[in-house]
């Protein structure tokens, strides 16, 4: 995609975040039930948007990646983790989501991790495959760790060194 950007989320993005995760909510990868209204903010005390990166093509966004670190322990924090990405319907196969991984390893390594580990659930083709291609490790299932639209699905670890 020629003029895809990627940048540091800004307070101000909350609304257009908000509404791509809600667009993009699906069983393939979420193990909440779908948000209903009303809408809390995107940004929260937990969620700030310093762990965000986004994805945008001039003024629109196309998707976001969150990183931060897996738990507050000292000996853990030279790990950081992806819990949370999401790419447009309308972007997916355009290399955006290969972009935000990216982007997410080199944050990472500008950030001094050593290793950057993600979850994923078994039966997520696409985004398995788009981990294995950027360097990820099947590193551990958690087999029927979650049950979802009726099916016990695998919780998937993966990891890469940077």
């Amino acid at each position: 995609m020629p003029d895809l950007s990627i940048r540091p989320a800004r307070p101000e993005d909350d609304g257009e975040l908000a509404l791509l995760d809600r667009a993009t909510w699906s069983t393939l990868h979420a193990v909440m039930p779908p948000p209903e209204p009303p809408y809390p903010p995107f940004f929260d005390e937990r969620h700030g948007p310093d762990q965000y990166l986004v994805a945008e093509s001039g003024a629109t966004v196309l998707g976001y990646i969150r990183l931060v670190h897996p738990t507050p322990l000292a000996s853990n924090a030279h790990v950081l983790s992806i819990q949370g990405f999401a790419v447009a319907e309308e972007a997916r196969g355009r290399g955006v989501g290969r972009a935000l991984v990216r982007a997410a390893v080199d944050r990472a390594r500008d950030r001094g991790a050593r290793r950057l580990t993600l979850r994923v659930l078994g039966h997520n083709a696409p985004a398995r495959a788009l981990y294995a291609s950027e360097g990820f490790a099947v590193e551990g299932v958690l087999p029927g760790e979650f049950h979802i639209d009726g099916a016990y699905v695998d919780d998937v670890c993966m990891g890469r060194a940077l």
